[in-house]
């Protein structure tokens, strides 16, 4: 079914409607020491409705994809509207809504390759590395390719049809000394299929050489003192940060729950050398890591500008938040699956680029570290978060030093925020994030290295 066949269901719209056709498409591999221990290839598609009646949405959905079911699935989807309608009694009135259209379909020119090639890529760099550097402990080489496939059609003539596939490939090397085990990664990859990316395995032979240099430096380095430093973190860590302990606490649902954020909106909440934005579908004229030019309620998406120069300017919503809150819809209204329906969530999250060099930045600390690269981690309303760090490095009079093992960071997101001294001047987007807030989705992220206080944690 295609988006001049799903335009035919419009003439049958009676009031504020959504019809949303979706397919995901996944490969995911994964080689543990030499042996595939994951091999996987699913589809899951299905069509779904959602009506908008004085104040609440009905929803429906289908994994059956054809004339009849359509018209079953926006007939509950109107009838669900109905009943919680007369059990809210909200009566809140219409939404805004927009005509026009969009198609952008980013899958690759290239010609294909069939998973038994991805396996053996796999494969070719797992024997490049167990024989060059025969002490390692383990490898795990995984690659993940998600394609994420959209048609939309609504009452208020918004139709549209994405494909956005994204492929990432993670390289893990661990070792073992003194009867411990460290391990370092790295990805590579983004928007785009496995062809748009990786060719011939030599061409990642280097990445391997450096991982490895990388662990072997942990296996020999140093658990950080623990307590309040000075440090530096890189654009990967500060990236998460403005996503998990920033980003999530600015979704206009979490403000109306209760987030902090409520309280700092129009207020300092961060040094004035922060901006924080999500950006819908591109930066700096290049297309971001999870570009949304629709999003999944049929809103033109705009970039929220969260934070500017250190004041708290706005929020993400959807439609119906962006009128309890007093807002224009920025286009954050998101779904994973048909079968999902959409929720405010983040599409491409970063802290702007200052003016400062990082060897700047690190010369100008005395006694602190500069840490590079975030792990697993948590955060809450409050913005206060806990996050593990895997790499880093000592920083002593100036000048980078030992390799740290395996650490964690903690804080109040919007009190660290405030004690940003230097911003550097790059921009690094991770191309690998995945959300789970209610529903799996790809998410992008990003930003600069930046000089803050920090709790850090030692042995």
């Amino acid at each position: 079914m295609r988006l001049k066949d799903l335009k035919n269901f419009q003439n049958s719209f009676t009031e504020h409607t959504e019809l949303r056709l979706q397919r995901n498409s996944l490969v995911a591999l994964a080689l543990v020491h030499g042996n595939l221990v994951r091999n996987e290839k699913n589809t899951s598609s299905g069509i779904s409705a959602r009506v908008y009646h004085k104040g609440v949405f009905g929803f429906a959905s289908s994994p059956i994809i054809d004339d009849v079911t359509v018209k079953e699935v926006l007939r509950k989807s109107q009838e669900n509207a109905l009943m919680l309608s007369n059990l809210e009694k909200s009566n809140k009135g219409t939404l805004p809504g927009e005509s026009f259209e969009v198609i952008k379909d980013f899958s690759t020119k290239k010609n294909r390759v069939e998973r038994k090639d991805m396996i053996q890529y796999l494969k070719s760099l797992y024997q490049y590395a167990s024989k060059t550097y025969p002490d390692l402990k383990s490898t795990t080489f995984l690659i993940n390719n998600l394609d994420i496939e959209k048609t939309l059609v609504t009452s208020f003539g918004a139709s549209g049809y994405s494909l956005v596939p994204r492929t990432v490939l993670m390289i893990n090397l661990s070792l073992e000394k003194d009867g411990s085990t460290y391990d370092t990664y790295e990805v590579f990859g983004g928007l785009g299929q496995f062809e748009d990316h990786f060719d011939k395995p030599e061409a990642l032979f280097e990445k391997v050489d450096q991982i490895y240099e990388k662990v072997k430096d942990k296996s020999e380095g140093v658990y950080p003192e623990a307590g309040y430093k000075d440090v530096i973190m890189d654009s990967k860590l500060a990236g998460i940060l403005a996503h998990e302990a920033i980003g999530h606490t600015t979704e206009a649902d979490m403000v109306k729950s209760g987030s902090v954020a409520k309280d700092y909106l129009g207020e300092k909440a961060a040094s004035e050398l922060v901006t924080l934005v999500d950006f819908a579908h591109e930066y700096d004229g290049k297309v971001c890591p999870m570009p949304v030019y629709m999003d999944d309620e049929g809103t033109k998406p705009r970039d929220a500008v969260i934070i500017k120069d250190g004041v708290l300017k706005t929020f993400m919503n959807n439609k119906d938040l962006a009128v309890d809150l007093g807002f224009e819809p920025t286009g954050n209204a998101r779904a994973y699956a048909f079968s999902d329906e959409p929720l405010v969530r983040m599409r491409n999250t970063a802290i702007m680029p200052g003016k400062d060099r990082l060897d700047d930045m690190i010369a100008s600390i005395e006694d602190g570290y500069y840490l590079t690269r975030p792990s697993n981690g948590q955060a809450d309303s409050t913005s206060e978060f806990m996050f593990g760090v895997p790499n880093g490095y000592e920083i002593k009079k100036g000048k980078l030093g030992r390799a740290i093992k395996d650490t964690t960071i903690s804080g109040v997101a919007f009190d660290m925020l405030k004690t940003i001294t230097m911003v550097s001047d790059e921009m690094f987007w991770s191309n690998a994030g995945m959300c789970g807030k209610k529903q799996w989705i790809p998410v992008g992220m990003g930003g600069p290295a930046v000089k803050c206080k920090i709790n850090i944690g030692g042995r």
